[in-house]
């Protein structure tokens, strides 16, 4: 996997943003001319779309209302030869279920507590799914997204419902 993650060369700028209102609050997507390099939380200046974020947007949708499953978008997201490794590996965890960070790390070729703050400083939140990687022994686990875990839970239980999968309690 380290050797070719599904990630295009960061931009030196990212000039276009959109702010998107979905269930789990308002999203701030961002990107350079060719691939998405953010997806927040935190509203971020006014916007300024492009052809990919409104494709974003309309993903996005599609993935709230339970018929997308899997985001097809170019993504650059910024960051260390670990950090993609990681992220590209969560790339590869299927809608709906759940994996354990120790897992991931077994597959990063890295430690349960490194992949856990790469978790929390994936930068394209939802599309690059780290809120799919949970504590051992059943735990939740962090998450730095939204309303944290909270947050995290919503988006397992909205999986797990349109995946036909026993779902966790919002």
């Amino acid at each position: 996997m380290a050797n070719n993650p599904p990630f295009l060369p960061p931009p030196a700028e990212a000039p276009y943003r959109l702010a998107v209102a979905t269930p789990a609050g308002t999203l701030t997507l961002e990107a350079g001319a060719d691939a998405l390099t953010g997806l927040t939380w935190r509203r971020r200046q006014a916007d300024r779309p492009s052809r990919l974020l409104v494709n974003a947007a309309a993903q996005l949708t599609s993935y709230f209302a339970g018929t997308l499953k899997a985001f097809a978008l170019p993504l650059a997201p910024r960051g260390s030869a670990h950090e993609l490794t990681v992220w590209a590996e969560l790339c590869r965890i299927p809608y709906g279920e759940t994996i354990t960070y120790g897992e991931l790390a077994r597959r990063a070729g890295s430690v349960a507590r490194a992949v856990g703050g790469t978790c929390g400083a994936n930068p394209i939140a939802i599309v690059i799914p780290c809120h799919r990687v949970t504590a051992a022994g059943g735990q939740l686990g962090g998450y730095s997204g939204g309303n944290g875990p909270d947050s995290k839970r919503r988006l397992l239980a909205h999986e797990a419902k349109h995946a036909g999968i026993f779902s966790l309690a919002p």
